[in-house]
């Protein structure tokens, strides 16, 4: 399980292009997010599925602000394969996991398999050696394919995360940690080269 102790942020990771409009909106679901102009990492394949998904007693999995426990994971990591050097991850209070209709999966929301649970009554059916883990390879390939899944497991909030829930970022690089620092001085902003495989 995962204690709620351990729960010190969770995560959220986006272009530093959007840093002015989470600034002023904070971080937006699919859905509301179509109303702003911004920039998206997200993979047409998943968001595909995603639209496709109804989160149980709640609404359209498009319709909740997603965060993830660690952004070191499968996601992060294909993209900082995959060209992308400007990428900020965004660090929300923990304080999110009250909000009424909050949802925690036991794994990515996308997959078929992952279970939606109440928040924050959910975390004890989480896996908190995999949830948090460094490394997600197996010898067994459908192992690695189910600990990829855990390793991405989220927290959805419903319509948004407000601004003054978060309380800061992790840049991949000074530049960038100086950007965050100007635009938001209340920001905990640190340089953390290990959230993005470096």
């Amino acid at each position: 399980m995962v204690e709620r102790e351990r729960v010190a942020e969770l995560h959220y990771i986006t272009p530093i292009s959007n840093l002015a409009s989470i600034g002023t909106h904070g971080l937006l679901s699919h859905r509301a997010a179509e109303a702003v102009d911004h920039l998206s990492v997200a993979l047409p394949e998943v968001q595909d599925r995603r639209a496709r998904k109804v989160v149980p007693n709640g609404g359209p999995l498009h319709s909740y602000a997603n965060l993830y426990f660690d952004a070191r994971n499968p996601m992060m990591y294909y993209l900082t394969r995959n060209g992308h050097d400007d990428l900020l991850v965004m660090r929300v209070a923990p304080n999110v996991l009250d909000i009424q209709g909050a949802v925690v999966t036991d794994g990515n929301a996308a997959a078929d398999t992952t279970r939606f649970l109440a928040s924050p009554s959910g975390l004890s059916f989480l896996e908190a050696e995999l949830v948090y883990s460094d490394n997600w390879n197996h010898s067994d390939y459908w192992q690695k394919i189910e600990q990829k899944r855990v390793r991405c497991a989220e927290v959805l909030v419903p319509n948004s995360v407000l601004p003054n829930c978060i309380i800061g970022c992790y840049t991949s690089n000074n530049e960038h940690a100086e950007i965050c620092k100007a635009a938001q001085p209340h920001w905990k902003v640190e340089v953390n080269k290990h959230v993005y495989f470096r």
